[in-house]
């Protein structure tokens, strides 16, 4: 776990180091039920999104018209194509309200609820999936079977646009 941390802390680092667009700041987001989207998407929540916060969409949802590590406005669900609301949604909306016009946000979120962090494991993942119950498998499957393969994928594309400049991390149920 220690040495995903450090990897994690070297691409923020290094992503600022050749980012594009140094208005353009990105956070990386992972975790379980709550950073996946567990809470309903209410009306209210889908209107006066600011056009300057976006997400990557970490896979294709041909309903929604996005297709995987292509950056659209930020309007839920960020996640996956029938997820909820999650706190990167307000995250977002609230650091826009304090940064300067120029500054653009993007949100890369990579989450599946009731994981352990396990699960993000650069090394041990694979072992922690084959143990796990099918409707986690099936979640996990979306992301080509490996979440943090896919969160590293998006976030070393995202960092040719812009700078990351953190990771949100929610971890609720499992690994309290």
């Amino acid at each position: 776990m220690k040495r995903n941390l450090i990897f994690i802390y070297f691409l923020v680092v290094s992503a600022v180091l050749l980012a594009q667009d140094k208005n353009f700041h990105i956070y990386l987001c992972l975790g379980q039920s709550n950073m996946e989207g567990n809470a309903p998407i209410e009306p209210q929540d889908t209107c006066n999104i600011n056009d300057r916060f976006l997400v990557m969409s970490g896979v294709d949802c041909p309903d929604l018209g996005r297709v995987k590590g292509n950056w659209y406005k930020a309007v839920p669900p960020l996640v996956r194509c029938h997820t909820g609301l999650t706190p990167a949604d307000y995250f977002g909306r609230t650091l826009l309200e304090y940064l300067p016009l120029e500054v653009k946000v993007g949100v890369i979120n990579v989450s599946v609820g009731g994981c352990s962090i396990d699960l993000f494991d650069k090394e041990h993942y694979k072992e922690y999936v084959a143990g796990a119950p099918d409707w986690l498998k099936n979640s996990v499957r979306e992301y080509g079977d490996n979440p943090y393969g896919r969160l590293v994928e998006l976030a070393r594309s995202a960092q040719k646009q812009g700078v990351i400049k953190g990771v949100l991390l929610h971890q609720g149920e499992t690994n309290t």
